[in-house]
């Protein structure tokens, strides 16, 4: 499983890449392995504030569906419009051209409560 040296983890399997004030949020290699085939996805609109760990987004696969939540609190600023035309991105390239969507970041602190990828690692070896 890839896990990207450059970004940041939640327990739930969602990555964050942190630009600034801008949190680029997705689901990672272990999260679209563990769904199979995704077929859909339903994001949050822009404009929409979020809470640290609300569910804001869901992931449908072949058997099975997903919540995705915020890893940060803040503003969704942004979503991947090209998911709801190929929604297997998410299993092409989770940690590319599958982001799912941007938050603008309300607290930088919280980042703080986020995995580090070696601690993402122990977790996924520790569920694996």
């Amino acid at each position: 499983m890839k896990v990207p040296e450059n970004l940041l983890y939640t327990k739930e399997h969602e990555w964050v890449k942190v630009d600034g004030d801008v949190a680029t949020i997705g689901i990672t290699d272990y999260a679209q392995d563990q769904l199979g085939d995704i077929i859909y996805v339903e994001l949050p609109e822009v404009g929409r504030k979020v809470k640290q760990m609300e569910a804001v987004a869901t992931v449908e696969a072949v058997k099975t569906a997903a919540d995705v939540y915020a890893p940060v609190s803040g503003e969704v600023i942004e979503i991947n419009e090209k998911l709801s035309e190929k929604p297997e991105l998410l299993n092409q390239d989770p940690y590319g051209e599958g982001w799912m969507f941007r938050i603008k970041l309300e607290n930088p602190d919280e980042l703080k409560n986020l995995l580090s990828p070696e601690e993402y690692r122990k977790l996924i070896e520790a569920e694996g």
